[in-house]
C-alpha cells in the first residue's frame, strides 16, 4: 500500500506553546489508524491537520504527495462526536444536500435528471449505513445511533479519500457502540477507505484499527510545560493476536484488553 498521508517533520505552535513537535508519518492507502494519548496530547490538532482546518507551523504535510492546503476539502470526510447532521433537513436532504453543493456550488440546488440521480445516490448510501427505512426522517426522530449513521452517510456520500473520524462513538450507549463498530468496519472494507480515528478507547483502537499512533510528551519541564509538544510515542502495526503494551495501557488510564475480530 502507498502512503496516502505523510507529515515530514511537523511542528504546531501557538505563540509560545508548543502542541506538536517532530511529527514524521506516512500514513498507507486503505489503513485503520487509531489514535490514542492522554488529554491534552494533541490528537484533535493532529486530526485539524489531516482535515486541513489548521496548518502546521513548521514542516509539510501531504496528501497523494502533494502539499495539503489549510483548508476542507472534498477529499476528506469527517465525522464528529457529537451528531453534526442539520436538524431541520430529513436524512435525504441531509445526504443530498452535500452532493448538490458540490454539483452546484453557487445555488447548492440540482434539477432535473442530475437531482434524480443525487436523490438515488443519497439513498443508496443511506441504506448503506441501515437508514433506507428512514429517508424522510428528521434528526429529531432519530436514536443517537440513527444519529451517527446518518453523519457517516453525509462523510462519505461525496466518496472522500481519508475519513476522519473524531471520537465518533464515545456518546453512544455500549450496545450501540457495538453495533457501529461492525458498521464502520464493514464500510471501511466496502469501500475501501483510508480512515483516521481518534478515541479515547484503547480497547477500541486495538479492536478495529490496523494500526495504532500513541501521542505524548516525551520531554518535561515542570517550570515551562508548555514548551515542549506531544509526539508520536508507540507507532504500533496490528494483527489478530496484538495487544497493547502494558506501559501504554497505563498511560492512558488502565483498560481491558481488547479482543480482535476483525478477519
Amino acid at each position: 500500500m502507498s502512503a496516502l498521508v505523510e507529515l515530514r517533520d511537523v511542528w504546531v505552535e501557538y505563540g509560545d506553546k508548543i502542541v506538536l513537535e517532530r511529527v514524521s508519518l506516512q500514513l498507507a492507502e486503505g489503513g485503520f489508524v487509531a489514535v490514542v494519548g492522554p488529554s491534552g496530547a494533541g490528537k484533535s490538532t493532529f486530526l485539524r491537520l489531516i482535515l486541513g482546518q489548521e496548518a502546521p507551523t513548521r514542516g509539510k504535510v501531504l496528501l497523494g504527495g502533494t502539499p495539503m492546503r489549510a483548508e476542507c476539502g472534498p477529499d476528506r470526510g469527517v465525522v464528529f462526536q457529537r451528531y453534526s447532521v442539520f436538524p431541520h433537513l430529513t436524512a435525504l436532504q441531509n445526504v443530498l444536500f452535500g452532493i448538490e453543493c458540490a454539483g452546484a456550488p453557487l445555488i447548492a440546488r440540482l434539477f432535473g435528471a442530475r437531482r434524480r440521480e443525487a436523490r438515488d445516490t443519497a439513498a443508496a448510501m443511506l441504506a448503506a449505513v441501515g437508514l433506507e427505512h428512514s429517508l424522510h426522517v428528521y434528526p429529531a426522530q432519530m436514536s443517537g445511533g440513527m444519529q451517527q449513521r446518518l453523519a457517516i452517510a453525509q462523510a462519505l456520500v461525496k466518496h472522500p479519500r481519508v475519513l476522519l473520524l473524531d471520537e465518533p462513538f464515545g456518546a453512544l450507549d455500549p450496545g450501540i457502540r457495538l453495533d457501529m463498530h461492525a458498521l464502520i468496519t464493514r464500510l471501511w472494507q466496502e469501500h475501501g477507505l483510508t480512515i483516521l480515528m481518534v478515541t479515547h478507547d484503547i480497547g477500541e483502537a486495538f479492536k478495529l484499527g490496523t494500526r495504532v499512533l500513541a501521542f505524548d510528551k516525551r520531554r518535561h519541564d515542570p517550570h515551562a510545560p508548555h514548551r515542549y509538544g506531544a509526539t508520536v510515542t508507540y507507532d504500533l502495526s496490528l494483527d489478530r493476536k496484538t495487544l497493547p503494551p502494558p506501559a501504554l495501557v497505563e498511560a492512558l488510564g488502565g483498560t481491558d484488553l481488547p479482543q480482535r475480530d476483525l478477519a
